[in-house]
């Protein structure tokens, strides 16, 4: 079983839009309408480029990267948001399947959230995002975590809340699992990708998947 991180088990995405945005206020760049969509499912070398490129951040790429990953960490360190539900099911899962994390996150950002959920033990696997070719939408993420899980991604199933999550999990085969971000709600053409659309984490269980 396969995992996202950001909008599965912590309600990040505000706080990743909070970030960058106050870099590119502090920094010269200019915020676009669209741009908190468009770097859904980004890569940290992605985002950073785009906010270099597309936002007029007057930094070097790697420099975007550090600076809206310090200013995301200090936040967790206050709160970390977990998503009700989220460790109970990752737990109730990786009882009965091995589990593995593919987060578009910089892996320092997967590390800091696995520590606070305690769940560090649990996953088999993480992926990052700067760890693969290409972000989501393009499968590379969800098939490296399967690979270092060990396991088909045609025999696995991917959990992910958004649209170039769920085009990512289709695109390597698994079965897709859907848990709509409420707040950047998924494309309805990507949500039909989905076998299973939950409501809650709580649904989340090995009786479910097995009947799909």
């Amino acid at each position: 079983m396969l995992f996202d991180q950001d909008g599965v088990l912590i309600d990040s995405e505000g706080a990743w839009d909070a970030a960058r945005r106050a870099i590119v206020a502090e920094n010269g760049g200019h915020w676009k309408p669209a741009a908190t969509r468009a770097m859904m499912g980004m890569s940290a070398p992605e985002w950073s480029r785009y906010l270099h490129d597309e936002l007029g951040v007057a930094l070097e790429p790697r420099e975007i990267s550090d600076r809206v990953v310090a200013h995301l960490l200090a936040g967790y360190r206050r709160a970390l948001p977990l998503i009700p539900g989220a460790v109970a099911a990752v737990k109730r899962i990786a009882a009965r399947w091995p589990v593995a994390l593919a987060s578009s996150a910089n892996r320092e950002v997967i590390d800091a959230v696995l520590a606070g959920s305690g769940l560090t033990g649990v996953f088999g696997a993480t992926v990052a995002g700067e760890e693969v070719a290409n972000g989501k939408p393009a499968p590379d993420i969800y098939l490296q975590a399967a690979h270092r899980l060990g396991v088909d991604p045609v025999r696995s199933a991917a959990v992910e809340d958004s649209t170039n999550g769920l085009r990512a999990a289709a695109a390597a085969g698994t079965l897709v699992v859907a848990f709509p971000n409420r707040e950047f709600p998924p494309e309805p053409a990507a949500l039909e990708l989905a076998s299973v659309v939950l409501d809650s984490l709580d649904e989340l269980s090995p009786e479910l998947l097995e009947r799909r």
